[in-house]
């Protein structure tokens, strides 16, 4: 697809993410996406590269086109791909009764063991077409809450009880399977699609985030803010059904959570996900637990 400006002319922004880079549009006949990257436009290749990588194994769109480095005129990298069928989950999941949730929560679980089961050999990040990884460079967990600690804003009391919850999480993943897999680290319902009709998932979209990293990551992210035992109840079932990934299955999902809760809360103001991250994070200061008061989803109903 050659002609951008034509594309960008039609272009009607999506909701439901922050980024404020997504757009509906038509092309060559049939609904697409147009994903922009002006803010991360070394993540335009990415993207491309791990939606065909995926395509078959998992519900995400077809690339129809990419640009991935910037055009001469200024326009920014961009990937254009076809517009999933369904509704958002996060919107379905607000009227679905047990039956439905529970539906849900077991292919939910069932996604969860596929990422888990793509093998990388290092921990990082992608770079490029070839899905080069890049460490992190960002040191240990305690190396990473401190430096993320001023914008958080903890009293002296409740940093050094976080501290103490951080200890745990270390020991976690020390004891954990060691294992390093596909990691979509924004695995959550705003980027999952659901028909309403079937209760069957149709996409797994946004992949900007992901990376090589932890198998519990993705289930940490999904559990973060669930307060649903249906759900929650379900796709842990899944899971234990997959891959054995050990016993305290949701204290290591949300001990690997905690990067990104850290990065979340340190900017309260940003969206409504990093408001309730930071008041999770005090929570944990609170209780002094991974916890955090959040009700137990091992509990099935």
């Amino acid at each position: 697809m050659d002609d951008f400006g034509a594309l960008a002319a039609s272009a009607v922004p999506l909701t439901g993410g922050y980024g404020g880079e997504t757009f509906a549009v038509s092309a060559a006949g049939e609904d697409a996406v147009l994903k922009l990257y002006g803010k991360r436009p070394e993540r335009a290749a990415v993207d491309a590269s791990l939606m065909q990588l995926v395509r078959g194994l998992l519900p995400v769109p077809r690339v129809l086109d990419a640009m991935p480095d910037p055009a001469g005129d200024g326009a920014p990298p961009y990937v254009l791909y076809e517009r999933l069928p369904g509704v958002n989950l996060e919107t379905y999941l607000g009227a679905a009764g047990d039956d439905e949730r529970r539906k849900v929560g077991e292919q939910l679980g069932e996604l969860l063991v596929r990422l888990s089961g793509m093998p990388f050999l290092t921990f990082g990040d992608f770079a490029g077409r070839e899905l080069a990884i890049e460490p992190f460079g960002v040191g240990d967990l305690a190396e990473f809450f401190e430096s993320h600690a001023e914008g958080i804003g903890l009293t002296r009391e409740q940093g050094a009880r976080f501290e103490a919850v951080i200890d745990q999480a270390e020991d976690l993943a020390e004891t954990g399977v060691d294992r390093i897999c596909l990691v979509h680290s924004d695995f959550n319902p705003k980027n999952l699609l659901v028909d309403p009709a079937t209760a069957e998932l149709t996409g797994l979209i946004d992949w900007e985030f992901a990376h090589a990293g932890s198998p519990y990551a993705d289930l940490g992210n999904l559990l973060r803010f669930c307060v649903d035992p249906v759900l929650g109840g379900a796709v842990l079932s899944a899971v234990r059904a997959g891959p054995d990934l050990g016993d305290r299955l949701v204290e290591r999902a949300r001990a690997a959570d905690l990067w990104a809760l850290i990065d979340l809360a340190a900017r309260p103001g940003a969206n409504p996900v990093a408001a309730a991250a930071h008041a999770l994070v005090g929570r944990i200061c609170d209780t002094g637990d991974l916890a955090g008061g959040r009700p137990d989803p091992d509990v099935v109903h």
